[in-house]
């Protein structure tokens, strides 16, 4: 009985694991969701309801595992945040296509120092 291993064809979509099988960016990502996520469940606890506060802490700690296991065509979730928010809201939806005509910059250069020419005379 023959056992098969699958073997990457591009190597560079392989990342190197740290502990638990996890890469550095998902551990920092998992330790700030714990850090974050542990005293909202203790806090929460205070008011009598444990499920209250095991979903409040889910919710406060979900966008950090998000953060840190999300990722498309190999660029992480806030790479690809920045790429929607330069798109939709920062640069503008209609970009007209405008050129520097050189004759045009010709003629308007020769109407202004014809302009200038009759304001000196």
């Amino acid at each position: 009985m023959a056992a098969y291993i699958s073997v990457p064809r591009d190597l560079t979509r392989v990342k190197s694991k740290i502990l638990f099988n996890l890469t550095k960016r998902q551990l920092i990502c998992f330790s700030v969701a714990a850090i974050v996520g542990v005293p909202v469940f203790f806090l929460l606890k205070r008011t009598g309801n444990v499920s209250l506060a095991t979903l409040g802490m889910m919710l406060v700690m979900l966008p950090m595992f998000f953060l840190g296991m999300y990722e498309k065509d190999g660029q992480p979730l806030e790479k690809i945040a920045q790429h929607f928010i330069q798109a939709k809201i920062i640069r503008p939806q209609v970009r007209p296509y405008r050129t520097n005509n050189y004759y045009a910059a010709l003629i308007r250069q020769d109407e202004l120092e014809q302009e200038v020419q009759r304001i000196v005379h």
